[in-house]
């Protein structure tokens, strides 16, 4: 079944508890919480505070996405839950497989995210270490942005290629300008998690956020 994850750089500060409660009464599976060191991606994003602060408002699990450099130092800093997906970049770090390692002992759901322009080939020597990949359909550091025509392609070669190594438990998760017409699109070519941001269920006001994720939920069912 489909698994909507809400990007949460998308929502408004001031507007949190009130999104939280839509969020828990439509029973969203994942928040989704873009981690920016402003080096890796020319953007500064939620942070450590913010994280722990979210977890006194809700218990739905978090979609922690690590958009940072060497992520395997700072780990520890976030306070992983074994409830959480936790995505770290291919592009981040020189030593994937041992980011890998030190996140199995948290219990997470481990992913790779692959940027764009990534091959999909980078992904071959890690599958025995990942519950999941994270597609990006846009390059990452900024909300609001178009996706990119060719990843549509993408995914469709990362499923074939799963299956191929006969790794169909990996979850497929995608990233970026996922309207729901690209959901509906994701959603037969194989992709299983669907992060949700301003082209979905992040538009007009928060009155307005139960009725977009009604219409989001058809659209990826």
């Amino acid at each position: 079944m489909s698994k909507i994850s809400a990007s949460m750089m998308c929502s408004e500060l001031i507007d949190l508890k009130e999104t939280i409660a839509v969020f828990e009464d439509k029973k969203i599976d994942y928040l989704h919480i873009d981690v920016m060191d402003g080096e890796f991606v020319p953007n500064f994003g939620l942070g450590v505070d913010y994280i722990r602060g979210l977890r006194k408002l809700t218990d739905i699990p978090l979609d922690l996405h690590l958009m940072i450099r060497d992520p395997e130092y700072k780990l520890q800093w976030i306070g992983i839950k074994e409830t959480d997906i936790v995505s770290i970049h291919y592009e981040s770090t020189f030593q994937v497989q041992r980011v890998l390692d030190w996140l199995k002992p948290f219990g997470c759901k481990r992913f790779l995210a692959i940027n764009p322009a990534t091959p999909i080939y980078v992904l071959e020597e890690v599958l025995d270490y990942i519950d999941g990949i994270n597609l990006l359909m846009v390059n990452p550091g900024f909300a609001g942005q178009k996706i990119v025509p060719s990843t549509l392609k993408k995914a469709e070669r990362v499923k074939k290629f799963l299956e191929t190594n006969n790794m169909d438990n990996i979850e497929i998760e995608v990233d970026g300008n996922i309207t729901p017409e690209n959901g509906a699109k994701l959603k037969k070519i194989g992709a299983g998690i669907f992060v949700a941001g301003t082209s979905s269920i992040f538009h007009g006001s928060v009155d307005e956020y139960a009725k977009n994720i009604d219409s989001f939920r058809e659209a990826i069912k």
